[in-house]
């Protein structure tokens, strides 16, 4: 089976099955991850922490600037719509290593917040990744006439 043609019938599809208030959860979703980027940004004591405790300051380093990059620009992205499945692709890993290696040292109780929030934005981005953007976004605008966005 051609790779290509599947891409296509599984995007057709989402096209087809996309309700409107995933749109909104998707921008809501982007939001979030702006807003978890600049708290990143702004705490220097964790970013401070995390090089002190690394064997190998540099990939820290360049860690925290792929992490603070990816929530902020593809915050954006996923938030209007644009390139949103390539945005998602960056999101995906970190949230990976929050879910099994940064938050469960903190345990998996119920009050381990940032676990579970964790874990329903992984769950969030795995389905926009399927779904992708809908209607209400800058990737229909580009693919559909300009008379045709809200149909």
């Amino acid at each position: 089976m051609n790779l290509t043609h599947d891409m296509h019938r599984v995007e057709r599809w989402a096209d087809t099955h996309h309700p409107i208030w995933l749109d909104f959860l998707r921008i809501g979703l982007g939001i979030f991850l702006m807003i978890k980027g600049f708290m990143f940004v702004q705490d220097t004591d964790a970013l401070f922490s995390i090089m002190q405790k690394s064997q190998f300051p540099w990939v820290s380093i360049g860690l925290a600037h792929y992490v603070a990059f990816a929530h902020l620009v593809g915050g954006f992205l996923i938030a209007i719509g644009l390139i949103t499945r390539v945005a998602i692709l960056f999101q995906i890993p970190i949230l990976l290593g929050a879910v099994f290696f940064i938050n469960p040292e903190h345990g998996f109780y119920s009050e381990n917040t940032e676990l579970w929030s964790s874990i329903i934005v992984l769950l969030l981005l795995i389905g926009f990744l399927i779904f992708g953007s809908g209607r209400f976004s800058v990737d229909h605008i580009i693919r559909k006439p300009q008379n045709d966005w809200l149909y």
